[in-house]
């Protein structure tokens, strides 16, 4: 890549900046902003398409989406992340783009050729068609590694999200043209891959690169050696979280997973907003920050803090929640949305333990448990997804997630330093203020019958009673992550 000349958000880089902490800091506020933006467009557009769609249509998406999101990890690499960590990006970019070049066209390329059987294997092929379309994202993705990656290290968090604006509207359009020109399940696929190609066009224009590849022979197993393991553990990740998918396409078929996906996806309303925000910001502050082993504490609790209470009282308000916004027809959704809300706060915890082992080098460690994780989440969900179906399926992650990743990530963490009883204490507060919360929801829904009025009391009096609890302990604790220990 030939970049021009660097920005003022560079400055950043230097450990010792003093601006480090309130520059995290307003990238936060804007990856947070956008993203409940963002999301709330994506959940009004997921509303009309469920609508529209049938819970089977609504699966055969689904499997093609899984292909999809497993196959765009590997595309990146985990190139992105070298350029994020790199103290010499503008060295190392040319080498990184060849690489995402390469591994892009490999599975573009692959998977238009395999898209039948990878479709019949997970249970539809009527889902091959999409699988091939979408395809294209991997190849439109590994072009635009090097772009992504610096604006993610300038902290560009505002410029991502008019990027990501921009994708949504692209394919929200495109989507909604075709499905009225009948084109069906296919319509979506079209729409994602036009959507990517202008945002991986924009995020060219706002990082102020050009595409220029080239190999450094000094430099590209060094990226190499950080990058795959990197890429393994996000693969793993991507399984952790589509192996249920692949399970009950097989075992229940693609109407069932049409349930189950909506019910993920509600869970994921909040919970993608959190773990967006931390992806984008613990890697980079944590990389430069003093006092790393010290600062996961204290981000640990700001997190937590937001994660746990918007996790539980959306468990809390499953049923209301999905009869009101999506209809009676999506039932069979709600208790896995009470499960997966409870997942989906632990999730969140792990994505930043995740980044915090990465920016100290230890991706190795992150790569061992999640395919320790993947052996017990797969044979938990073949069979609870056979004795209890798709409610099964969503404990399972419950529960591995209590019993196995949790002590395996603190395990891990405590070797650098980090003192376990330091991280529980952080916990402590938005733990207990989260339960009164969870009962003003729970209250609302057994008191009132109308599902609309139930939804509203119950989210108000939930958010009304952990605010007046945790408020002011909040805010202390926002301002602690601007302070001195990024100085």
């Amino acid at each position: 890549m030939g970049l021009l000349p660097r920005t003022a958000a560079d400055d950043t880089s230097d450990p010792g900046s003093p601006s480090l902490g309130a520059t995290a800091a307003r990238g936060a506020v804007w990856s947070g902003v956008s993203t409940v933006i963002l999301r709330l467009g994506s959940v009004l557009v997921g509303v009309v398409l469920a609508r529209i769609l049938s819970p089977d249509q609504f699966g055969l998406y689904a499997v093609a989406l899984t292909v999809q999101g497993i196959l765009m990890t590997v595309a990146d690499l985990g190139l992105s992340a070298e350029i994020i960590r790199s103290e010499e990006p503008e060295r190392v970019a040319p080498t990184v783009a060849t690489f995402g070049l390469i591994s892009g066209t490999s599975l573009t390329v692959a998977t238009v050729a395999l898209s039948g059987p990878l479709a019949t294997l997970l249970g539809d092929h009527r889902a091959g068609s999409a699988i091939a379309v979408l395809s294209l994202t991997l190849l439109l993705a590994g072009v635009s590694i090097v772009p992504y990656g610096l604006m993610l290290r300038r902290f560009q968090q505002r410029e991502l999200f008019l990027i990501s604006l921009v994708d949504l509207i692209v394919s929200t359009a495109v989507t909604f043209i075709l499905i009225a020109a009948g084109l069906g399940v296919l319509s979506l696929a079209i729409g994602r891959v036009a959507a990517q190609a202008v945002s991986s066009t924009l995020q060219f224009m706002a990082a102020r690169v050009r595409p220029r590849f080239g190999l450094d022979r000094t430099r590209w197993r060094a990226v190499l050696a950080f990058s795959l393991p990197i890429a393994g553990a996000n693969l793993f990740t991507w399984i952790l979280l589509n192996v249920d998918n692949v399970v009950i396409a097989r075992l229940a078929g693609a109407t069932a997973l049409g349930f189950y996906v909506l019910g993920f996806n509600i869970a994921n309303w909040p919970m993608s907003a959190l773990s967006q925000m931390v992806r984008s910001i613990a890697m980079p502050y944590v990389s430069r920050v003093k006092d790393s082993a010290g600062a996961l504490p204290m981000l640990t609790s700001v997190i937590w803090a937001m994660a746990l209470p918007a996790g539980v009282t959306l468990a809390a308000l499953a049923d209301p929640l999905v009869h009101v916004i999506y209809g009676a027809k999506w039932a069979p959704s709600v208790p896995v949305l009470a499960a997966l809300g409870l997942y989906g706060s632990l999730r969140v915890i792990f994505d930043l333990f995740a980044a915090y082992l990465y920016a100290l080098g230890r991706s190795r460690g992150v790569l061992w448990l999640q395919v320790l994780t993947i052996v017990v989440l797969t044979t938990g969900m073949i069979l609870m997804t056979t004795r209890h179906g798709i409610v099964g399926a969503a404990w399972v992650h419950v529960g591995a997630s209590v019993i196995f990743i949790l002590p395996g990530y603190l395990g891990i963490i405590r070797a650098t330093g980090v003192g376990l009883g330091a991280l529980a204490r952080a916990c402590l507060r938005p733990t207990l203020a989260t339960v009164p919360a969870c009962l003003a929801a729970l209250a609302a829904c057994h008191l009132i019958t109308a599902p609309v009025i139930a939804l509203l009391v119950g989210g108000a009096g939930a958010v009304a009673v952990y605010l007046a609890v945790m408020g002011r302990w909040l805010l202390a604790r926002v301002r602690q992550v601007r302070g001195p220990q990024a100085g």
